[in-house]
């Protein structure tokens, strides 16, 4: 996420379906001819998705239709009630939403366990059930609290869901995010807090989400920590430095080295763009994200 803009403030996006639908031919320049749909010409080293809370000016359903226009087979950070729409298209639903209660308030507070582990019980059968195989979780703010403790506490809390974790084949994602810009005071946002906690939990079903936006904030040295640290990592996040806008030549990460790093640890799962789409039309966001995709194609 970033600052002014948040996945908090774009779920209260309006909706303009009038809009993407009053110029397909704009939208549709851009993308592959329909005997392409299904057969995209990606190199396949990298499994490419895109998280929608970037793209809420866009009806869900036509934000998955061209998904698929574009070749990719998954969408990034839906909630259960949105699971069917990505499912008539084919999509998998890289990570999903199901049972957070925000970024500030997460495992770190014990006072939350019963209710955080009462709303992932419930969701993680009916992720399972679609297929999906990951959640996001997160760590909560510290509000005065050491890391130390924070650790002992959000292993006592997953320790009670891990099992269902277990059961149902889905694996508890916590996301590393920055204290630094967007959410400060978050406890989760260096990766060796995290890798001490996949640690310590000792479990294939819990890793960490990788967000490389907000681990470039935090710490930089990118590559090396990858590749150090991939057995922790279920899941990668991309977004531009400063700004989180698209990853071009307009910000300081050089993707196509990252991507290639991702690739030779035999990362075998998604890759999903969260960036903020610089253009304020359906066509030009669009765009976008299919030319950001191109560059993590390696």
């Amino acid at each position: 996420m970033s600052t002014p803009t948040t996945r908090r403030d774009v779920i209260k996006t309006i909706v303009l379906g009038s809009a993407w639908m009053a110029a397909p031919s704009a939208v549709n320049a851009f993308l592959p001819e329909p005997d392409q749909i299904g057969n995209p010409c990606w190199n396949g080293r990298i499994h490419h998705s895109a998280c929608y809370w970037c793209y809420q000016s866009i009806p869900l359903d036509d934000f998955c239709a061209a998904l698929r226009q574009m070749g990719l087979a998954a969408i990034d950070l839906l909630q259960p009630n949105q699971f069917e729409i990505a499912k008539n298209h084919g999509l998998e639903v890289s990570m999903c939403y199901g049972g957070d209660l925000g970024i500030p308030r997460g495992w770190n507070n014990p006072d939350l366990h019963d209710q955080l582990v009462k709303n992932y019980s419930e969701n993680i059968p009916v992720i399972a059930k679609y297929g999906f195989k990951n959640v996001i979780c997160f760590s909560g703010n510290r509000n005065g609290m050491d890391d130390e403790t924070g650790l002992q506490n959000c292993v006592l809390g997953l320790k009670r869901i891990l099992p269902i974790a277990e059961k149902y084949k889905v694996t508890m994602v916590m996301e590393l995010l920055n204290s630094k810009v967007d959410h400060h005071d978050y406890m989760c946002d260096h990766t060796a807090w995290g890798v001490e906690l996949c640690k310590r939990l000792d479990s294939e079903y819990f890793k960490l989400l990788f967000d490389i936006y907000h681990m470039q904030i935090m710490e930089g040295d990118i590559i090396r920590t990858i590749r150090e640290n991939h057995a922790y990592i279920a899941h990668y996040h991309t977004g531009g430095v400063p700004g989180r806008h698209e990853i071009d030549d307009t910000q300081e990460l050089y993707y196509p080295a990252i991507m290639r790093a991702i690739a030779e640890t035999g990362f075998q799962g998604h890759v999903a763009q969260e960036f903020i789409p610089t253009a304020h039309d359906s066509a030009g966001k669009l765009s976008a994200l299919k030319k950001c995709i191109q560059i993590c194609d390696v």
